[in-house]
């Protein structure tokens, strides 16, 4: 058998889509996540969207890493997988419902209202979220970040230029220090001006990508809890940019553009995959 795909992107954080909403697909696991995933031998991507039925949504939407592990969360891959189902959709997602509805800049998300409290992140203690006492790397090169949930959890570093922060670097010491017992998303963050934020991402699970929807969310909140900038904000990460708005009911909507790139198939068997079919939905 062979089993249809679509690879989409935002801004450059791509993903390879695969719908079971009508027809069976076969068992989708970590290893075949990480296999799809690998951009030397599988199709390449930062991560696999599964498409299934839902009855609280429109569709429900599954997230998987390219080290295999399923998270709970993606604005970038939400921008896409709204514009592959005609641009309007709710959407059912492990971090809650998310919805999507064209715009004139792209596809704007309401991505939800952002959790604070330390067990929401979750962190393994008790600490102020907003200016968190903990630093790493020589000199304390990451310090003081701020904690958000925008579906899945990130801490936020505001550093004087984002481009030479060590991220590389300390973002896999921080994903997998013992203070985020779900491991976390690291972001660095510059502030431009107070509608303008300039921004890197080290995202759980995947490392350094061109661009993070949550991780603009989380990053835009945080600057503007800590009275940084404006409640309209545009984020430019490596691969462009995105708008953040917090609107006065508490809901982010993050708005940007996303693309199909191309449309394939692929035979399971040459991925190690079981044969078997998992039921449509």
């Amino acid at each position: 058998m062979r089993v249809p795909f679509v690879k989409m992107h935002g801004l450059g954080n791509d993903f390879v889509v695969l719908d079971g909403r009508e027809e069976a697909l076969p068992h989708v696991d970590a290893a075949l996540a990480q296999a799809l995933a690998d951009r030397h031998t599988g199709i390449g991507c930062d991560q696999l969207i599964l498409l299934e039925r839902s009855i609280l949504a429109d569709l429900r939407m599954r997230i998987f890493n390219p080290d295999g592990s399923e998270v709970e969360a993606c604005g970038n891959a939400t921008r896409a997988v709204g514009l592959l189902h005609g641009g309007a959709a709710r959407i059912e997602t492990q971090g809650g419902i998310i919805t999507a509805s064209p715009s004139p800049a792209g596809i704007a998300v309401e991505m939800g209202q952002p959790r604070f409290d330390w067990d929401a992140i979750p962190l393994g203690f008790a600490m102020d979220t907003l200016h968190m006492p903990v630093a790493w790397g020589e000199a304390d090169a990451l310090a003081e970040p701020a904690a958000v949930n925008v579906g899945n959890p990130h801490v936020v570093f505001f550093v004087s230029d984002c481009d030479v922060a060590p991220l590389a670097e300390l973002g896999p010491i921080i994903e997998h220090d013992a203070l985020f017992p779900h491991r976390i998303n690291v972001n660095v963050a510059t502030v431009i001006d107070r509608n303008a934020l300039r921004l890197r991402v080290w995202e759980r699970g995947a490392g350094l990508t061109r661009a993070c929807g949550t991780g603009a969310c989380a990053t835009a909140i945080a600057a503007m809890r800590r009275g940084l900038v404006e409640r309209h904000v545009a984020v430019t990460l490596p691969g462009g940019t995105l708008t953040i708005d917090w609107r006065e009911d508490g809901e982010i909507v993050m708005t940007g553009a996303a693309a199909e790139s191309f449309r394939g198939s692929f035979d399971p068997a040459d991925f190690g995959a079981i044969p078997a079919l998992q039921q449509a939905g």
